[in-house]
Parts: structure tokens; sequence; C-alpha cells
């Protein structure tokens, strides 16, 4: 079985994961559906008992756009990766595990969006289109969406480098050796850090500024503007969460900031229009 030692720049980006065997054909995706800084122990569970049971990588996604596109960089920069296992709770916002399975069925369209997901920001605008094709060749995903047990996701781990084929979770797996093309070192380059924003060069009218200036200064409305355009968007429970506001207090924040069509509401999700981004902008270039 052909196995290559990866480059020495190998992971080429930074991110919350954790390197294990470098000639391991698996790599873990746990997603993480919260904003918190710190790691719920749930999720670290299922991180370390993927690396337990032998896989190259192990680490957390929350985002459908930036994490996915570190997750590219790092598998094309290693061949013998040739598994993406997706397991835990998946993030009611942001869909990243859901996202990141349609782009290895799918790949990306010519905005560079990935193609059949629901997630709401599902941008690659950091990857070449050869870098994504490579990795959607290079990989398999065993989607284990849903899952939280520290037990199951070591086992697809321990499947996934059998040297004869197993049954597993519906699936059949075995390693086939490292991809048969070189390691591609590619480190983003982050001209596009904030995806969701590329598009958006909304300019506001001189008469309307002054209004929605008054209706941003209040200090709750300001940061709950900057939190969602910080992160693309975010569900209902996640800025109560994050900003600690009771619902009715919530409600009524948005509900002014949705007047002046600052934001909008799609059921459970909240993003920020391009009016807001060009507000925030234009406050940004104030300071």
């Amino acid at each position: 079985m052909r196995k290559v030692k990866p480059p020495a720049e190998y992971p080429p980006e930074e991110g919350r994961y954790v390197r294990g065997n470098d000639y391991s054909p698996a790599a873990v995706v746990v997603i993480l559906a919260t904003f918190d800084l710190a790691t719920p122990p749930e999720v670290e569970a299922l991180v370390m008992s993927a690396l337990d049971a032998g896989a190259a990588l192990a680490g957390t996604l929350q985002t459908e756009n930036v994490g996915i596109e570190k997750i590219v960089c790092n598998v094309v920069a290693n061949p013998n990766i040739r598994y993406i296992v997706i397991c835990g709770e998946e993030s009611p916002g942001h869909l990243p595990g859901e996202a990141l399975k349609a782009l290895v069925e799918n790949g990306v369209d010519e905005n560079k969006r990935i193609v059949g997901t629901g997630a709401p920001t599902p941008y690659l605008y950091n990857l070449p289109p050869e870098l994504v094709e490579r990795f959607r060749k290079q990989v398999s995903v065993v989607d284990l969406i849903g899952c939280t047990d520290p037990r199951k996701v070591a086992e697809a781990v321990r499947c996934c480098y059998q040297e004869t084929p197993t049954r597993f979770d519906g699936y059949v797996l075995y390693d086939p050796g490292a991809y048969p093309e070189p390691p591609i070192v590619h480190k983003i380059a982050w001209k596009v850090s904030k995806p969701w924003l590329e598009a958006a060069g909304t300019e506001i009218p001189p008469h309307a500024l002054r209004l929605l200036l008054k209706v941003a200064s209040n200090k709750t409305r300001r940061n709950l503007l900057t939190l969602l355009w910080e992160v693309g968007g975010a569900s209902l429970d996640e800025l109560k969460e994050t900003l600690k506001l009771p619902d009715k207090d919530l409600n009524y924040h948005l509900s002014v900031l949705e007047s002046v069509k600052l934001v909008k509401r799609d059921e459970n999700f909240v993003s920020v229009t391009p009016e807001g981004v060009a507000l925030l902008k234009f406050q940004q270039r104030r300071k």
C-alpha cells in the first residue's frame, strides 16, 4: 500500500484541531454548534476519541465558509487522507456539516458557492477551483452528522484504515493508500476574510444615513449588528445565548433593525442586509 510523507509545511492552516498519525487515511470533523471560545466537553470527547483511534487530523468546524476552506487546504497537503468523517450535532444556523458534505458531492458554482446546501453563506472565495476539485477527488465522506457517541466515531476511524473492505454503518471502508498525485500546499491569503460581504457594495443615500446611525447608536443594537456581521448570520438561540438577552429584548432590537432594513430574518436565522453592511463599513471609515 502506497503512503507518502507529508511536506514540511503540513498542515498549512492553523485551527481548532489536533494532529495525529500523518499516514492515517481518516480526518475527523466535529461540528461546533456554539459561539463560545471554549470547546464543550462533549465535542472535545469526540475529537480525542478520533485522535486516539488513529485519525490524521481531528478538530472542529464552526462555519460554512472559511472553516471549510481551512479543511480543504490541510487535507490536500496530505495525500494519505482519503476520508472525511463528519460528526457531532449539526449547527441549525450555519449548517457547516451539510455544507462540507455537499462540497464533496457537488463542488462549487461559478460564484464559488457550494452547490446543494441550505447553509446561508457557503462561499469559498479564498480557494482556486483546482484546489476544490483535488479535494473532491481525494476524499470520500463518512456522514455521521448527529452522532455524538465517541465510540462510534472511533470505530469509523478504525474501519477507514483496514486493508480489507470493512462494513460500517452502510459504508464499505478500507485504506486505498495515498492519493496518486503530489501534495498541494496552499495557504489562505485572506483576500476575503468575510465572504458574506463579497457582493455587498451597497451605498446608503445621504438622506437615510442620519436615521440609520441613530438606530445603530444603541449599544445593544450595535453589538447585535456587529456580531451578525462578524459571523455571517446566526440563529435566534445563538444570539440570545451570546448576547445574554431575554426573548422580549432580543425581538425588540431585531424589530427596530428590521424596520430600517439593516437585518433580515429567515424563519429562525438572522443576517445583515447589504444596507447593514454598508452602514458598518461607513462607521469603520469614520474611526
